[in-house]
């Protein structure tokens, strides 16, 4: 059976020039995902996942004083371990430009899309102007098929549920966001054109929850 990446894109397959080859890369991607686990596990928890009490520990605040729990700590390290792996297997692997940690401003009305600089990304967010940031998608990879930065042929997430028995989901905006009520792969798929799928340690590579 075809990989999921080449099911869900087949520009991978005319890419990768072979299943073999698509396959490969959906499996080193998704291992990842399970080197993060449990490196970020073992950080915290030794050699062992954390209980659901303790993924549901507050363990600081912001800096606007809103609690970080257990589960959002592990979560951001996590990811910040499953993106240099994945990283290192696109450079090797992946024959186009892919986007890490790329933010977009989509104008869904308008059905525009378009970059911001990591510098201003930065900046806004150093002069606590993260209203400015509203509305705006962060995926995790974008895989895409040519130079086009604004289109893309896979939008790839992280997911990393805690407890681990969790199953992966999508995160539906809330009311505050433009997008109030959908889920994230369908805005992911809309503003970027690509189809969207979750990595995580225990799923995979998998498409949306139920």
């Amino acid at each position: 059976m075809a990989s999921l990446f080449v099911r869900s894109a087949p520009a991978v397959l005319a890419l990768l020039q072979s299943h073999e080859a698509a396959g490969e890369l959906e499996a080193r991607l998704a291992k990842c995902a399970v080197q993060a686990e449990r490196r970020g596990n073992a950080l915290f928890f030794q050699d062992r996942p954390p209980t659901r009490a303790e993924c549901g520990e507050v363990v600081e605040q912001d800096a606007c004083g809103k609690p970080v729990t257990r589960a959002m700590q592990l979560g951001r390290k996590k990811h910040v371990l499953a993106l240099e792996c994945a990283r290192e297997v696109l450079e090797a692997r992946w024959p186009a430009p892919f986007s890490i940690e790329q933010r977009y401003r989509y104008y869904p009305n308008a059905k525009v899309v378009e970059t911001i600089s990591r510098e201003k990304e930065a900046r806004l967010i150093a002069e606590d102007c993260t209203e400015e940031l509203r509305g705006t998608l962060k995926p995790d990879l974008v895989l895409h098929a040519d130079r086009n930065l604004l289109k893309a042929a896979l939008i790839l997430d992280f997911k990393f549920p805690c407890p681990e028995t969790n199953p992966p989901q999508w995160t539906i905006y809330r009311e505050s966001s433009p997008y109030a009520g959908r889920r994230q792969d369908g805005v992911y798929e809309e503003a970027l054109g690509g189809k969207a799928l979750m990595i995580s340690p225990r799923t995979g590579v998998g498409v949306k929850q139920p």
